[in-house]
């Protein structure tokens, strides 16, 4: 007897079709990812705009297809607080994001795993049904989309570590350059050489207040591209979860301090990693039944102290051992295993919050001068002129002169480009 077909299939159900374009995008290159998922859920859920947003090693990227003006216009701060702050993972909301043409009705959608979903002007029909539909989808290929990130493999680690320290200090700089400016203004509507009180007085309200949001603005970045140390703990128990779920193993957790220092995003990934992959090392002997697992923080690293309760057999040869090492490495850390027969093993790690910013070595292949490389090395802290010369005791015009030589004989152009120069010559960046 045939089939009957009383009609269409449900908009929230995946046609074969659809199931085909689904295997496409799991398979497909990360860059391709959102305009393949826009063209998969246009039939289900139209909509002029798609935003991805996932967190990674450098605090989150972002990509998109469709209306230019809402994929440039909706920032990554914005995009941040609602993948932090206003949305819990697994949960959808409709509301309105404003871009450069104005306000937009969209869908938000948050994955188990961290990844956001923004569709710009929806469609609102069968919200209760399709809603669902879109985050079920999502927490899917938010597998895929997550991939790079929480496998944290040396050479990502590496990349992440380098590219947070010349982004931060590229930020800090244009951030900068808008506060010299607002306060020249400042200056000069303050002259009294000016006769129109009550305009410049009006103007100076109105610069004083750009001034406040521009350091509001560079304090949201720092955030953005930091994790609290107690949330990157909680993440850890969660990603430990599948691990331990099926082995009769128990994980016992020391929590961090509370008031200890946020991590760096890229250390907060890797260090969730290293934990993963030590513990499967421990595993690997049958006779563990228990592994302790401890964080702490000095203010410069964070110290990672992990226990078990076996018979003190790991050694170099574990390939899992061996991957944990790159990673450690990968983030400038140290590490070291102590397996004591009979005992169990002890592994104890610290990885900087801060990357290295050591340059000695690498100076003379620059023909860089004793002062010279002091200089080069506040550049490298993040310092600008003023403090440079406050800090070496020498005048801002002097600071300005090494500068100028420093970006000749390392053939850059910018101080961010001496930050990259810097981290990739000492082969750990």
């Amino acid at each position: 007897m045939d089939a009957v077909h009383s009609g269409p299939p449900a908009r929230s159900v995946l046609t074969v079709a659809g199931l085909g374009d689904l295997v496409d995008i799991m398979r497909a290159p990360s860059p391709g990812l959102p305009a393949r998922l826009s063209t998969l859920l246009a039939p289900y859920l139209p909509h002029s705009a798609l935003l991805v947003f996932e967190a990674d090693a450098s605090g989150g990227r972002r990509r998109g297809t469709g209306d230019d003006a809402f994929v440039d216009g909706v920032s990554f701060l914005e995009l941040d607080q609602l993948r932090r702050v206003i949305l819990a993972p697994g949960s959808t909301r409709r509301s309105i994001l404003t871009d450069a043409t104005g306000p937009r009705p969209t869908l938000q959608a948050l994955s188990r795993t961290g990844a956001l979903l923004v569709l710009a002007d929806p469609g609102s029909d069968d919200v209760d049904e399709v809603d669902p539909f879109v985050l079920q989808l999502w927490n899917l290929i938010a597998l895929r989309v997550q991939e790079p990130a929480d496998a944290a493999s040396p050479d990502y680690l590496q990349l992440a570590r380098a590219t947070s320290g010349v982004r931060m200090e590229a930020l800090t700089e244009l951030a900068d350059e808008y506060s010299t400016t607002l306060e020249s203004v400042l200056a000069a509507l303050r002259s009294t050489a000016l006769d129109d009180r009550a305009a410049r007085r009006t103007a100076t309200g109105v610069a004083a207040e750009g001034l406040v949001h521009l350091r509001t603005a560079s304090d949201r970045v720092r955030t953005f591209t930091e994790e609290p140390v107690t949330t990157a703990f909680e993440r850890l128990r969660d990603d430990l979860r599948p691990l331990v779920r099926y082995r009769d193993i128990e994980v016992q957790f020391v929590e961090p301090p509370v008031d200890g220092r946020p991590l760096p995003s890229e250390v907060a990934h890797g260090a969730r990693a290293v934990v993963r992959g030590s513990i499967l090392a421990l595993v690997d002997a049958a006779e563990v039944r228990r592994v302790r697992v401890q964080w702490d923080c000095d203010g410069t690293n964070l110290l990672i102290d992990m226990r078990d309760d076996g018979a003190g057999s790991l050694n170099d040869a574990s390939t899992q051992l061996q991957l944990v090492q790159q990673r450690v490495h990968a983030l400038n850390g140290r590490l070291t295993v102590e397996a004591t027969p009979g005992w169990g093993t002890e592994m104890s790690i610290a990885i900087p919050l801060d990357p290295p910013h050591s340059i000695t070595a690498t100076a003379p292949a620059w023909e860089l001068r004793p002062r010279e490389v002091d200089v080069l090395e506040q550049l490298v802290a993040g310092r600008r002129n003023r403090a440079i010369a406050e800090q070496l005791g020498i005048s801002e015009n002097t600071v300005k002169f090494h500068i100028s030589r420093i970006l000749r004989k390392l053939e850059v152009g910018s101080r961010a480009e001496v930050v990259a120069r810097v981290l990739a010559s000492r082969g750990d960046g």
